[in-house]
């Protein structure tokens, strides 16, 4: 588990470093963009791998009890949370399970509310399935991000649906358990749905705690969750909802089954069981690196680009920069990072109007890599 080691990554097919062209126009560029990390999963996973490919045939899969006990597992020893009594739906992508919710659950036309600024496809997905918009800014108060409660129960009375997000993606907030008491007692009040995306879940940092909303009101929720972030295996395309309403439960099976996205595949059933049956070592290990990369990223800020302010980041390995006191346009920070320092971040107003002069940086990569980077940043920056 040595952390440090540089893995080359380009020419394997992977988003993050072959889309760099198509992406930014140039790929000569220290990606800390797309949400994966550049690390080696754990070795339960490639060897569980590594034994189902000794099998030559590769037919359609059958999900086992395994598979859902391993979720059953992984929810009661790392959150105390008894899945005993909910079901268990396979999806390919948590996306892929948002926009089932969106369609068998509310109709065109509907009000759906996000926490903005927020993971560009809620914003996608939602308006591509012609449902309307309403968009509760989280408040920036000194770099930390704050719920406007009054104007959270303002549109959800008007919603049917409430994507949330949790640990936040990209302020990096993890709601507390006051906080998600209160926007599931608004929600209740009101009968709108929660869908709660819960995949960066497991890379939280000491002092604060995750907690599924559905451990404290499991009525009307759909919890989202998959090993993707936190065991580094999204290309394997497996994620699980789960929930409790019987009427939920048979209209996102309905269309999962409808749509041939239940069945999964063979890699991703077998990563997940591993994940959370034997890899939770390897979990503690990749969070104190990824804890001491994020202390790093935050000190050499402080020191070197004071202008540059970083969000408390609670939880995942995206980091917050909010770069407003350039004074630069969107375009003219993008240009600068890209062209001049050669890095590729994402740029804030991605995330919604409010991430104007934000950007999210990736800090899951070596740490000689993200040393690397902010040199690169530092030097471009001295002037500006």
């Amino acid at each position: 588990m040595n952390f440090d080691t540089i893995i080359e990554r380009k020419g394997s097919g992977c988003f993050k470093y072959d889309a760099l062209k198509l992406m930014y126009d140039k790929e000569d560029l220290i990606p800390l963009w797309v949400a994966d990390m550049d690390f080696a999963i754990a070795e339960p996973i490639q060897t569980a791998l590594a034994q189902r490919l000794k099998h030559p045939i590769f037919g359609y899969n059958f999900r086992g009890r395994d598979f859902d006990d391993a979720v059953r597992h992984w929810q009661q020893t790392q959150y105390g949370w008894d899945t005993s009594s909910s079901q268990i739906i396979m999806v390919p992508s948590l996306m892929t399970a948002l926009a089932i919710t969106i369609l068998t659950l509310s109709k065109a036309g509907d009000k759906i509310v996000i926490q903005t600024p927020v993971y560009p496809p809620f914003h996608s997905t939602v308006k591509e399935h012609k449902r309307e918009l309403l968009t509760n800014a989280l408040v920036n108060i000194n770099g930390r991000y704050e719920i406007d409660w009054l104007d959270f129960e303002e549109k959800i009375r008007q919603a049917k649906l409430f994507i949330l997000c949790n640990p936040h993606n990209p302020v990096g907030r993890v709601f507390t358990q006051k906080e998600l008491e209160r926007m599931g007692e608004i929600c209740a009040r009101h009968n709108v749905i929660i869908f709660s995306d819960e995949i960066h879940a497991d890379l939280v940092y000491a002092p604060h705690q995750h907690i599924p909303i559905a451990s404290i009101r499991a009525e009307r929720v759909i919890s989202a969750i998959s090993p993707a972030k936190s065991f580094n295996v999204a290309g394997l395309a497996t994620g699980v909802l789960i929930l409790q309403d019987e009427e939920f439960i048979q209209k996102i099976t309905e269309l999962n089954m409808s749509l041939h996205t239940f069945m999964g595949n063979v890699f991703g059933i077998r990563a997940l069981i591993a994940a959370y049956t034997q890899s939770a070592p390897w979990l503690v290990s990749v969070k104190e690196y990824l804890k001491a990369n994020r202390d790093y990223l935050a000190t050499y800020l402080a020191e070197h680009l004071p202008k540059v302010k970083m969000s408390p980041c609670e939880g995942s390995y995206l980091a917050w920069l909010d770069f407003r006191d350039y004074k630069l346009t969107d375009d003219e920070l993008m240009q600068i990072l890209r062209d001049k320092a050669g890095v590729a971040l994402n740029g804030g107003i991605s995330f919604g109007s409010e991430g104007s002069g934000f950007m999210r940086l990736n800090f899951a990569c070596p740490r000689a890599v993200l040393h690397e980077a902010l040199i690169r940043i530092k030097e471009n920056f001295q002037d500006v």
